[in-house]
C-alpha cells in the first residue's frame, strides 16, 4: 500500500441513507414500489399505448403530460434509492445486504422498463410537432419528445419488449454483474502475497521497473484464471446486444449506438479518420519514453503508463491535500463558482480515493440528487492522480449545471457527458504546465499524453476489438483466446512500432467493465476528450463570452444532440478539420515532450 493511503477520504454516504435497515431507507425503497405500480394504474386508466394514427386530441396531451410528471417524479426518487446501493456496492463487493437489496430492487423494476417501451410507442405515434406546440410540457421535453419517434420506430411488439427485460435479469444484465463481481473481488499472487486486483493495477505508475514488470506478470497470471467465466459472459452480452439490434431494425448495432450518444455516423466516422492520421504522432510520444524508460526502441506494456525519473523533478508525488489545494485554487481562476463548489465535494466528503479490497478499479462520478453526487476513484499519488480527480470533478460540476432540469431533461449522452471533465481536467493541466520548471513540465506533459494516448489509441483499440467481436460473434461463441489475439490485433493496428508487439496486455477485454455494459461504451471518451479541448480553446479565445454560455450549454446536453449544441460554439463536428485541429493540441505537447527529453538526454 502507498504511504498516502492512511491519508485519502472515504466517501460519506449518511446525506442519502445511513443504514439498509433503517426506517428512512425502508420507506423510501417502498415508495419506489409504490410509484411504480401508480404509474402502471395511470398507464391503464389513461391508455397510455400506441395510438392509431388522426389527430392530437386533448385526452392525449393530458396522457402525456400525467406520464412525464409521474416518471420525473419516481426517478427522482429512484435515482437516490439505487445510487446508494450501487455506491456501496463499488466500494464493497462483499456488502451482501446491499446486493441482495440491489437484486430486489431489479427484478421490482422490471414493469418500468415496460412502462418506458409503452411511453415510447405512446409518443411515437403521435403528431410530435402539435404536441410541442399545444403542451407547455412537452415543449420543455421536445428533444425527447423527437426522440422518441426515432425510438418507436424500433421497438418490437410490446409484449416481446417486455420479455426481453425480464430475460435481461438472467441475460446480459446477470453477465455484466458477474464480471464486476469476480473482477472487484479478484486476488492476485503478487511476491507470495494475495493482493487486490485494484492495488496491483496502481503498481503499473510504480517508480521502479520491476515492481511494474512482476505486477504485470501476475496481472495477466490472474486475469488467465478468470477467462473461462469472463469470456462466457462478453459472448452472451455481445450476443444480445447484436441480436435486438438487428431485430429491433437498426441497421448495425453502431447505428442504435450513434443514436443514442445523439451524434451521426458522419461525425464519427471523421474523428475516427482524424484519429487515425495521429497514430504515427504518437508513436514518436511512445518510442522518445522508451528510449527514457525502458532503453528500448518500443515500450513494453509494463512501462506504458510509468513515471518518468527526470533530474531536477521534485514533482512526481502529489499527495492528496496538495491535490485538493491545487485544484481548488486553479478551478478559482476559471469562476468562483467552480471553485468553491470543488471545496464543498472535499469539505462534504463526496469522494472515495482509497483502494482496497472488494473495490472496484477505476473511477467515476454519479449523480445522487439534485446538483449532488459522489466520486470513486483509486487514487495515484501523480499527477495523473490530480487529473483524473479534476475529470471526475468535471462531472459533478456537470450535474451541478443540471441541478434545475427533470430528469427526463437530464439525460445526457456519453458523448456530451465528457464535456465538463475533460474541461476541468484541461484546467488543471493548463496551470501545472504554466508554472512548471523544464524538468516538472516534462512530467506532466507525461501525464497528459498518458491521458491522451489512452483516450485517442487504446479507445480507437477497443473499438476495433468490439466491432471485430460483435461481427464474428454472429456465428459462434469466441474462446478466451481467440478474445485474446482480438485483443492483441487491435492493439497492433493502433499503437503500432510505438509499443513492443511480444509485451502487449491481451486481457484487456478481461480488465475494462464497458466492453460488459453499454455496446461501443469507447467512442465517446474520444469525443469528449477532443470536442472538450475544442471548446477549450473556444474559452482562451474569450473568456467572458465563454463563461456566460458554457453553464448554460452543460444545462441543456440532454435537450439537444450534439450537432446542435457544438453549432452554438462555431464548431462543425461532422467535419474531419474541427477534429484535426483538436489533435493538434495533443500534436504541440508531444512536439515539447520530445524536444524537452531530448534536452534532458
Amino acid at each position: 500500500m502507498s504511504k498516502y493511503d492512511a491519508l485519502l477520504p472515504r466517501w460519506d454516504l449518511s446525506p442519502l441513507f445511513t443504514e439498509l435497515d433503517t426506517p428512512e431507507f425502508t420507506a423510501a425503497f417502498a415508495d419506489v414500489l409504490t410509484q411504480t405500480k401508480a404509474l402502471e394504474t395511470l398507464f391503464n386508466e389513461k391508455n397510455i399505448i400506441a395510438r392509431p394514427s388522426g389527430p392530437l386530441t386533448d385526452e392525449d396531451i393530458a396522457a402525456y403530460e400525467a406520464a412525464t410528471e409521474a416518471f420525473n417524479t419516481l426517478y427522482s426518487e429512484l435515482r437516490r434509492v439505487r445510487a446508494y446501493l450501487s455506491l456501496r456496492i463499488s466500494t464493497d463487493s462483499r456488502d451482501a445486504a446491499a446486493q441482495a437489496k440491489l437484486s430486489e430492487l431489479r427484478g421490482a423494476l422490471i414493469p418500468l422498463s415496460s412502462l418506458g417501451t409503452r411511453f415510447t410507442a405512446f409518443m411515437g405515434s403521435l403528431d410530435s410537432e402539435a404536441l410541442i406546440t399545444k403542451s407547455e410540457v412537452a415543449a420543455a421535453h421536445a428533444y425527447s419528445v423527437r426522440e422518441a419517434k426515432i425510438y418507436a420506430e424500433h421497438q418490437l411488439p410490446l409484449e416481446q419488449e417486455e420479455l426481453v427485460a425480464h430475460l435481461s435479469l438472467s441475460g446480459s444484465s446477470a453477465w455484466a454483474r458477474l464480471h464486476s463481481d469476480l473482477t472487484s473481488q479478484l486476488m492476485v499472487d503478487f511476491k507470495g502475497e494475495p493482493t487486490p486486483m485494484s492495488v496491483i493495477r496502481t503498481l503499473a505508475t510504480d517508480e521502479n521497473a520491476e515492481t511494474r514488470k512482476s505486477a504485470y506478470e501476475a496481472e495477466l497470471q490472474a486475469w488467465k484464471g478468470v477467462a473461462l467465466p469472463l469470456a462466457f459472459a462478453l459472448n452472451g452480452i455481445k450476443h444480445e446486444t447484436r441480436l435486438l439490434a438487428e431485430r429491433r431494425g437498426w441497421s448495425e448495432v453502431l447505428e442504435r449506438c450513434c443514436n443514442d450518444n445523439s451524434i451521426t455516423r458522419a461525425t464519427l466516422d471523421a474523428m475516427r479518420a482524424a484519429a487515425e492520421k495521429s497514430f504515427p504522432d504518437f508513436r514518436r510520444y511512445l518510442k522518445a519514453k522508451a528510449r527514457k524508460v525502458s532503453n528500448a526502441e518500443a515500450l513494453p506494456w509494463w512501462d506504458l503508463l510509468a513515471p518518468l525519473s527526470v533530474e531536477g523533478n521534485e514533482a512526481s508525488d502529489w499527495s492528496w491535500s496538495e491535490a485538493e489545494r491545487f485544484i481548488g485554487e486553479n478551478f478559482d481562476a476559471y469562476s468562483q463558482k467552480m471553485g468553491d463548489f470543488a471545496r464543498k465535494t472535499f469539505s462534504e466528503r463526496w469522494i472515495d480515493a482509497e483502494p482496497r479490497p472488494g473495490k472496484r478499479d477505476g473511477a467515476f462520478c454519479a449523480s445522487v440528487g439534485p446538483g449532488e453526487s459522489r466520486i470513486m476513484q483509486n487514487y495515484r499519488p501523480s499527477f495523473d492522480g490530480v487529473s483524473t480527480l479534476a475529470h471526475e470533478l468535471g462531472h459533478a460540476y456537470h450535474n451541478l449545471c443540471l441541478k434545475d432540469r427533470t430528469i427526463l431533461q437530464s439525460g445526457t449522452p456519453m458523448t456530451l457527458a465528457e464535456t465538463a471533465s475533460i474541461f476541468c481536467e484541461t484546467i488543471v493541466k493548463h496551470a501545472a504546465l504554466k508554472s512548471a520548471a523544464p524538468a516538472e513540465r516534462l512530467a506532466i506533459l507525461e501525464a497528459s499524453l498518458q491521458n491522451s494516448c489512452q483516450v485517442v489509441v487504446d479507445i480507437d483499440s477497443r473499438f476495433r476489438f468490439e466491432q471485430a467481436v460483435i461481427e464474428k460473434r454472429k456465428e459462434r461463441d469466441l474462446s478466451a483466446d481467440e478474445l485474446c489475439e482480438l485483443m492483441l490485433t487491435a492493439q497492433r493496428e493502433t499503437y503500432g512500432d510505438g509499443l513492443d508487439s511480444n509485451a502487449l496486455h491481451p486481457y484487456m477485454w478481461a480488465v475494462k467493465g464497458h466492453y460488459y455494459g453499454s455496446a461501443f461504451y469507447n467512442f465517446p471518451y474520444m469525443f469528449g476528450f477532443l470536442f472538450g479541448l475544442g471548446l477549450y480553446a473556444q474559452y482562451e479565445q474569450d473568456p467572458e463570452s465563454f463563461r456566460a454560455a458554457y453553464d448554460d450549454l452543460l444545462s441543456q446536453t440532454g435537450m439537444a444532440n450534439a450537432t446542435e449544441l457544438a453549432q452554438r460554439f462555431g464548431l462543425d463536428i461532422e467535419s474531419e478539420a474541427f477534429w484535426s485541429a483538436s489533435l493538434d493540441v495533443v500534436r504541440a505537447e508531444i512536439d515539447q515532450f520530445v524536444s524537452l527529453l531530448e534536452d534532458k538526454g
